[in-house]
């Protein structure tokens, strides 16, 4: 066979607002895992239409053309097209679906979005997949070789797990169109519930958070080239004795990684220090909101029942650097709840932020309660990106909610509050770092668009591992003790 992969560009990739690196930061793993469950003799083409501008040029009227350049190739004329859907590129991942269908091309769709919404891709494909490819795929494909390929598979039927998966087929992504090529997977799913999170519905109707073997995560480790890593699990931390494994497993590799992780999870026993002994250097969390009342809404009981300053403290003594996200517009936020989210970044030293704009997905229990009180605005799919508000909020209007998330963006990278946060870290070295990332990441937008362009993304690399690797010099003191406290703290005025 002839398949060929594709990952529509989301609907915001094409807006005035677009920031390329966002997009060329990770490859699409999931289709180069799924890749490698094709037979020898099988070819396989990934288009990652964030990287790879032009490849398809197909509209909302199905038609399309190829672009010149990959005329003759695999694109042209493939036996399977697999697409995966997320919401906001749902509607250009259906054009290309209609456009191949059209051609007698088998076509195939997965993801998010059609998991939640099946019905809705019904009749656009051949064969629909509901939840976790890793379980669905080697399945389709069994059936398909006895030509007895079934229209839907559903993961919640078959047995979830990471055992005896083949290598991921790293071969098929150039890795001169991304940031991070060594990104890496080694769990599914996560531990916690939160009401607004897309994946919570993904893994519904089975095992919903998963790791593989230690011994697997460790070999592919070890095949990735260079220094820098970045784990893609939602919670690198969030099974503890694998996590504990695998820290004591990577010791010694001269390895410097990033992740994400909970605020209880830094906090619990000595796994963080483990971690930073690994070469952890920059950890994602999910702060989401300064009002407990809005916390409480989502069930973020991991943060309800933890210290955030307490672990910021512990992170910073490490030398690790925090990537903090925060969402606006949950029902305990007001419009103070913009410049309140900002000061508590900057006072504590945040050394990037992600804002989002509270977007009830499909499939998710926060869908279900805000749909439920008659509250969404539209089903326009393109704007539920996390910019725009497609609800409407409590204690706002709409309008102010996009208004404060803009300005949030504006405020927190400020040059004067980028300097303010930085000085806000104990060691030097570390205010430094700070100073250096934060302005780099937002401030150095057409110097990242230029080497996108120019397909140079590996000349910053070395930048990269050098200045994530001294970063992270361990200080020898002891981890600070599990805080009393039992919220986030809320700050007032």
């Amino acid at each position: 066979m002839r398949v060929l992969f594709v990952l529509p560009a989301l609907t915001e990739a094409t807006g005035p607002f677009f920031r390329p690196i966002k997009y060329a930061l990770f490859p699409p793993l999931g289709m180069a895992q799924l890749a490698a469950f094709l037979d020898a003799g099988d070819e396989a083409m990934i288009i990652d239409e964030h990287v790879m501008p032009g490849v398809l040029t197909s509209y909302d009227d199905g038609r399309g053309v190829l672009g010149k350049r990959w005329r003759g190739t695999l694109a042209e004329r493939p036996d399977m097209v697999v697409i995966q859907a997320y919401i906001t590129n749902a509607h250009r991942a259906y054009a290309i679906a209609r456009h191949y269908k059209e051609m007698g091309v088998r076509v195939c769709l997965g993801g998010l979005h059609v998991t939640s919404l099946p019905d809705e891709a019904d009749g656009l494909c051949d064969h629909l997949f509901i939840g976790v490819g890793d379980a669905t795929w080697p399945a389709f494909l069994e059936d398909l070789r006895k030509g007895e390929a079934k229209p839907r598979y559903d993961s919640k039927d078959f047995v979830r797990t990471l055992e005896s998966l083949p290598p991921t087929r790293r071969d098929l992504i150039d890795r001169r169109l991304y940031l991070v090529p060594n990104s890496i997977v080694v769990s599914r799913g996560c531990p916690h519930r939160c009401t607004f999170c897309y994946n919570s519905g993904f893994y519904k109707g089975g095992r919903r958070f998963y790791t593989q073997a230690v011994d697997d995560a460790l070999a592919e480790i070890e095949c990735l080239p260079g220094k820098h890593l970045y784990f893609l699990d939602d919670h690198l931390l969030g099974d503890p004795h694998f996590a504990r494994a695998l820290f004591d497993g990577m010791k010694g590799m001269g390895r410097v990684f990033q992740g994400a992780a909970t605020i209880d999870s830094i906090l619990r026993g000595d796994l963080v220090e483990r971690a930073v002994d690994a070469g952890l250097r920059s950890i994602f969390i999910g702060f989401e909101s300064v009002n407990e009342a809005s916390l409480v809404q989502s069930k973020k009981t991991q943060n309800l029942k933890s210290d955030a300053d307490a672990a910021i403290r512990r992170l910073d003594s490490l030398g690790v650097m925090v990537n903090g996200s925060f969402v606006f517009g949950l029902d305990g936020d007001g419009p103070d709840v913009f410049d309140r989210t900002v000061a508590w970044a900057v006072e504590r030293g945040i050394t990037t932020a992600t804002f989002h704009v509270a977007t009830p997905y499909p499939g998710t229990a926060y869908w279900d309660e805000i749909e439920g009180q008659g509250r969404i605005l539209h089903r326009d799919w393109r704007l539920y990106d996390t910019r725009h508000a497609v609800f409407e909020p409590r204690h706002m209007t709409p309008a102010q909610l996009e208004a404060g998330y803009w300005r949030a963006y504006e405020h927190f990278y400020r040059w004067t509050n980028i300097a303010r946060a930085a000085a806000n870290h104990e060691r030097v070295l570390s205010r430094c770092k700070h100073f250096g990332y934060s302005a780099a990441w937002r401030k150095l937008g057409p110097v990242w668009d230029l080497a996108i362009r120019a397909k140079r993304l590996n000349i910053t690399r070395p930048v990269i591992e050098t200045g994530l690797g001294v970063l992270g010099r361990r200080r020898k003191a002891e981890p600070s003790p599990r805080p009393k406290s039992v919220s986030l703290p809320v700050l007032e005025g």
